[in-house]
């Protein structure tokens, strides 16, 4: 067929009646179900795209071949919506103009489905930068919206819907000389039209400005809010939902102009709650989420009380729809293998170094194990769990005041006897564990045990949902003497861990893993009744659980320590996990939680891991291997070879890390066998910062196991240490910095020269506000390393960094990294005894934190002290010291004598 390569006047333009055959074709066969035809058929397209007016019969088949079907014709605009969005800039000026009139002809097409098509073509050719070109465009659309025609006014509407949703920024900016001191006084005239699609398509367009604080929208806010209310008891339910996001929002944006109807609009906002329409329901519970992180809730919402928690509680009841979605009558489904689009993508968590603190383990770690997710096979947000987030944040607001509400319908709901009220009844009881807690304590030792029988409950989704709630009150169980709940809690998860239900399998294993986390080494006593059952489970588990598995087994690990390290437990454990490893394929994401579980364990068990190490640590270091090599050949030719996935090599950087943890001395043999450090030279200076960060924690980890491999280095690890101390990503600075001062222990005064390369942005970081707190430590220790080893280069820096040195240390437990920054800073002040004199009562301080410091360091402390004290005079002394908190005071006199 001949194609015309010269585009004649648009309106002249006529299909050839061959061409738009060969087309006609092509929609239909790109409709087959057949993968290989519609690669054909791209491919058909692509070539196609040579031609500058196959575009114009594109446009044709859509709005002027009315003979066609509606989906060959929908598809004809949203193969042209997508050439817009690729190769726009290059469609001669004819085309474009064709198509833009060709859509503003046929805005009002008699097809809803037309309609919306040409939307969203229009919605296209605007957001690439068209609006400021296609100056006729919104003055058009809005002249549409008067039409007498339904088609023509409601077509305008939608194609202005998408127009607000997609370029909000810009029709808010002077470049358009502000389209919307128009458009929005004309979107509100709409708000009372007959047709309920055109309401709802107002309010939406409306709702698009409030976030940004839109001018004109501020302009208008009293009398949108008015129209808003008059929407309230609308029959159709696009148009409530529109109104309920719209309070949401308002809730955010104009509390000011809210707080005067404040008492109606909760009060319509209940209603809207438990609306009929399921959609309507779930937009109005975000307002109880929304009202929560305002100051005024608690005031605001107090009287409502009585009548909102009952609709919460109501709203946390499975549908009948979800029971169906759930498969909530399908009992035992564990030999049915996972479909996988089940299996999210999991997230590795670089290693990070932290310290360990007086109260509790590391801090810090943002705790999101334990949100509201019990059901996340049905749609991920739904009313259920909306309503459960709220109860959740209420219950952080309100405290123990909640309870009086909640009590009662407790007592109803975790009795009864249908399974799905009991069940919500349970989800209650979890939902506000962490604001109620308190509160909850009197009730605890009888309702503990009433949730340990539910975990045996005949219903899977009673047992699952109980599994999360009893992990919400781990802490409680802890505190109290082992045998009258952990006992009994634990043997009972241990059974749901091994239940015949995936779901229930699922919610246990998490369970235990919070549980783990809060015993830590009360569960060591029962250790070989936990591996047995972790491991029977690996025969049993399909694949999405085995994942939570690993996770499990890892926690274990972590919370249990060195106690794992005896024959028969090592013999129970290490057999299934190698065979797993060992089915893995290198690429297998499977990988990245077996790894993470093998770090953890390879840390607990030190030497226990010896017989293991070899193969492990190979494998690690050609995964590292092959994901710089295939990374190198992407940015040579990103064209023939695809970009890596960099999460490989990093979870096995940190799997090496713990190895060269766990083993210490013993993986020499391995780095001396390997090109380890030079993979690490190249991991270090990655562009993604997760692949810096894991491998500045390897090289501490090496510089503490085998420092005669790491030395050799060192001259070409410093500069790219140095660059690497910036605070802007947090995590790698921190773990570069820790390395630093590992580097130094190592080093002593050869340390030197190095110096001048990490001084002084360390002592810019300790003085940063808002640096989080283990970044501030591990800076501190640092810092103190490097004048440990260095007095005469870093003690001229003391009165820069002293205060903030001594206020992150005083509350970290005392350990080697601790003793070795204090005698830094000791010998700092020896060297130069004048840099501390400002900041003397936060040395004074930093000192008391010490619970039991080695004879020689305390030593050193006494004699800084009594020096002080000694040039100043007792009187002086005296006058400074009744500064002191009394406990400071008392600690001093009975430690050193001053």
């Amino acid at each position: 067929m001949v194609w015309d390569r010269q585009t004649k006047m648009e309106y002249e333009w006529k299909p050839d009646e061959q061409g738009l055959q060969q087309i006609l074709q092509l929609l239909k066969e790109s409709q087959s179900p057949d993968t290989t035809i519609q690669r054909t058929v791209q491919q058909k397209l692509e070539q196609l795209n040579q031609y500058p007016d196959f575009n114009n019969y594109l446009i044709f088949v859509l709005t002027k071949l009315k003979s066609e079907d509606e989906p060959t014709r929908s598809l004809s605009g949203l193969i042209l919506k997508n050439n817009v969005k690729a190769h726009f800039q290059n469609f001669p000026n004819g085309v474009t103009d064709f198509i833009k009139s060709e859509c503003l002809n046929n805005i009002g097409d008699s097809s809803p489905l037309i309609r919306a098509t040409v939307g969203i073509l229009i919605t296209t050719i605007a957001s690439k930068g068209e609006l400021q070109n296609w100056p006729d465009l919104l003055p058009k659309l809005c002249g549409l919206l008067d039409s007498e025609d339904y088609n023509t006014c409601e077509g305008a509407f939608g194609a202005l819907q998408k127009i607000c949703e997609d370029s909000a920024e810009i029709l808010d900016s002077d470049v358009l000389d502000r389209p919307l001191n128009i458009m929005i006084p004309k979107f509100l005239q709409f708000f009372k039209h007959s047709s309920p699609k055109i309401r709802s398509h107002a309010v939406a367009c409306v709702n698009q400005f409030i976030i940004s604080r839109t001018q004109a929208l501020m302009l208008h806010i009293d009398s949108f809010i008015e129209n808003l209310f008059a929407l309230a008891g609308d029959e159709e339910p696009e148009v409530r939902k529109n109104v309920c996001r719209a309070l949401v929002m308002l809730l955010e944006v104009r509390m000011d102009r809210l707080l005067p109807h404040m008492h109606n609009i909760v009060e319509y906002m209940l209603q809207r709650t438990q609306d009929q329409d399921e959609n309507v329901a779930l937009e109005a519970c975000e307002f109880w989420l929304t009202l929560a992180e305002q100051p005024i809730c608690k005031d605001v919402l107090v009287r409502h009380l009585p009548k909102l928690i009952p609709v919460l509680v109501n709203g946390m009841k499975y549908s009948d729809i979800d029971i169906i979605l759930l498969k909530g009558d399908v009992e035992e489904d564990e030999t049915i293998p996972d479909s996988e689009q089940d299996i999210r993508p999991r997230f590795h968590r670089s290693r990070t170094v932290a310290q360990q603190h007086d109260e509790d383990g590391i801090e810090e770690d943002d705790d999101d194990d334990d949100e509201i997710d019990d059901d996340d096979t049905i749609s991920d947000w739904n009313l259920r769990k909306c309503s459960a987030a709220a109860l959740d944040v209420l219950a952080n607001v309100y405290r123990d005041e909640l309870l009086p509400h909640i009590l009662p319908l407790l007592k109803e709901l975790l009795f009864h006897h249908e399974w799905v009220v009991k069940e919500s009844g349970i989800l209650v009881l979890g939902a506000i564990a962490e604001g109620c807690m308190q509160g909850m304590i009197p009730y605890l030792p009888e309702l503990i045990p009433h949730l340990i029988q539910c975990l045996s409950d005949k219903k899977a989704l009673v047992r699952s949902i109980t599994c999360w709630t009893l992990s919400r009150y781990a802490h409680w169980v802890v505190s109290q003497p082992p045998d009258t709940y952990l006992k009994p809690l634990m043997t009972e998860l241990l059974k749901r861990i091994l239940d015949s239900n995936k779901r229930v399998q699922e919610a246990a294993c998490s369970a235990f893993a919070t549980l783990e986390e809060e015993a830590c080494t009360e569960l060591v006593p029962y250790l070989a009744y936990i591996l047995d059952t972790l491991v029977f489970a690996f025969s049993k588990y399909q694949h999405k659980n085995l994942l939570i598995l690993y996770d499990a087994i890892g926690t274990l690990a972590d919370s249990v320590g060195h106690h794992l390290n005896k024959p028969e437990y090592i013999q129970m454990l290490m057999p299934p996990l190698i065979q797993k490893w060992n089915m893995l394929k290198d690429e297998d994401k499977d990988l990245f939680p077996l790894l993470e579980c093998l770090s953890s364990v390879a840390t607990a068990l030190q030497s226990g891991f010896l017989p293991y190490c070899e193969p492990v640590y190979q494998r690690c270091v050609n995964l590292v291997q092959k994901t710089l090599a295939q990374a190198m050949l992407n940015n040579a030719q990103p064209d023939q070879y695809e970009a890596p996935d960099k999460d490989f090599m990093i979870v096995a950087l940190d799997l090496l890390s713990g190895l060269a943890e766990g083993l210490g001395g013993n993986i020499e043999q391995l780095v001396a066998r390997s090109n380890i450090l030079t993979l690490m030279y190249q991991c270090m200076q990655d562009k993604m910062p997760e692949v810096r960060q894991s491998s500045f924690a390897l090289l501490g980890d090496l510089t503490k196991a085998c420092f005669q491999h790491v030395k050799p280095c060192i001259a070409d690890f410093m500069p790219i240490l140095g660059t690497n101390l910036n605070p802007e990503f947090i995590s790698v600075c921190n773990n570069a910095t820790w390395a630093i001062g590992e580097i130094s222990i190592q080093m002593g005064i050869e340390m030197q020269p190095y110096i001048p390369m990490v001084l002084h942005q360390l002592v810019e970081i300790i003085n940063r506000p808002n640096t989080p707190k283990t970044l501030l430590e591990n800076t501190a220790i640092t810092i103190g390393r490097l004048g440990y080893v260095c007095p005469q280069e870093v003690a001229p820096m003391l009165q820069q960094f002293i205060r903030p040195w001594c206020t992150s240390l005083r509350n970290i437990r005392d350990n080697e990294e601790k003793d070795s920054a204090f005698r830094g800073i000791c010998t700092m002040i020896s060297v130069n005894p004048s840099g501390v004199i400002q900041d003397f009562i936060f040395f004074c301080d930093a000192v008391a934190s010490w619970i039991n410091p080695k004879d020689d360091l305390r030593d050193m402390f006494c004699k800084i002290l009594h020096g002080f004290k000694n040039q100043v005079g007792d009187e002086n002394w005296r006058r400074f010291s009744d500064q002191f908190p009394p406990p400071l005071k008392e600690r001093l006199a009975a430690f050193y004598g001053v």
